[in-house]
């Protein structure tokens, strides 16, 4: 249930009744309530006592949900991940590509159906203007849409150096990470020793009850948020890219599979991720003005395929790829990656969406 809801695809409500369709009958305010319960990444919750803050200690018994997940999940209920399209109720497998596709005649949006007929029953796509502009079997158009993508083959010198570049960047994080926790773990000392003079000043009379409460909360609090800092910095998870990257290879490198046989879900935020605009079918063939501009460098077909004719002497499958307006190159100047505009007709040696 955290990892369904740390997708951020579809909403915590509808993901309480997808499970309670399974047997999971949690009513809401309790399933709410379960998703902000630290018990589950190994902490113990120490209530109030006698005018002192409540606070949370680690639990002897072992985390069942890893803190980068639970984190997101915060996160997502208070409103501070950017908003992604939420599924607010089913969708049908066969339609996923409603959201995407336009028609060729008028630009409108394709939408669809299904109908019963000649014994069965058939799912179609259709202009949502006027179904004579194009009407065709959803299964057809699905398939043909897998297929689309598996023409995207990847760069391969691209994507090696795609690779080595994140491992550079995350080497130089993870020494900046160290860094960070280190000063943060001289902010935790400074905190701890302040509550341990406002304890003796306590004692020794020079502080009454209600400012000693007053200064410990606030001094507990800043603790407990400069250790969760220190907890997300050294979460394994988190600085561990080499699975992330492997996976992401294998995605780029079967991105067709995953089209057919993903759930409905992934596939709109798989297909969102890869086409910025709407994608035109005729009923035989799909264009679209637009894609990542990463994924622009690492499929080598991506011109061809949206009707770019190539140069004489140009091509697609080499490592740099023309570019006729300015563009920029990634240089790396020290320790440092530099982005440098080059000249109009340039050739580009390699332009990365860095965030």
């Amino acid at each position: 249930m955290f990892k369904e809801v740390a997708k951020d695809i579809e909403t915590p409500c509808y993901i309480r009744r997808k499970f309670a369709r399974k047997g999971y009958n949690i009513p809401e305010s309790s399933f709410l309530e379960m998703l902000r319960n630290k018990f589950y990444i190994g902490k113990i919750r120490v209530p109030a006592y006698k005018g002192e803050p409540e606070y949370y200690v680690n639990g002897e018994h072992e985390a069942i949900i890893d803190e980068e997940t639970f984190y997101k999940v915060q996160e997502i209920l208070d409103g501070k991940r950017k908003k992604t399209p939420k599924l607010s109720k089913a969708i049908n497998p066969d339609l996923y590509l409603r959201k995407f596709l336009i028609c060729p005649v008028c630009g409108c949006a394709l939408t669809g159906a299904t109908s019963s007929g000649n014994g069965g029953k058939y799912t179609y796509y259709f202009c949502c203007n006027n179904q004579k502009h194009i009407r065709v079997r959803s299964e057809n158009v699905n398939e043909e849409f897998a297929q689309y993508t598996a023409q995207l083959k990847p760069n391969k010198t691209v994507l090696d150096l795609y690779n080595e570049i994140l491992k550079d960047l995350q080497s130089e994080r993870k020494g900046e990470s160290k860094k960070e926790v280190a000063a943060l773990q001289n902010e935790l000392s400074t905190v701890q020793k302040r509550i341990n003079s406002i304890e003796d000043k306590y004692l020794d009379g020079d502080l009454t009850k209600e400012e000693y409460n007053r200064m410990l909360e606030r001094y507990t609090k800043e603790a407990s948020t400069i250790q969760q800092q220190v907890e997300m910095r050294e979460n394994p998870n988190r600085s561990n890219i080499e699975p992330k990257l492997n996976y992401s290879i294998n995605l780029i490198n079967n991105i067709d599979s995953y089209i057919r046989n993903a759930s409905v879900g992934v596939k709109i935020k798989l297909i969102s991720s890869m086409f910025p605009e709407k994608i035109e079918f005729d009923g035989k063939t799909y264009r679209t003005n637009s894609y990542n501009k990463v994924l622009d460098l690492i499929y080598q077909q991506t011109n061809e395929l949206r009707g770019v004719e190539k140069k004489s002497g140009e091509s697609f499958s080499t490592f740099s790829a023309s570019v006729p307006r300015p563009a920029f190159e990634i240089i790396k100047v020290g320790k440092m990656w530099v982005k440098r505009k080059m000249r109009k007709n340039a050739t580009i040696t390699l332009y990365f969406n860095m965030l």
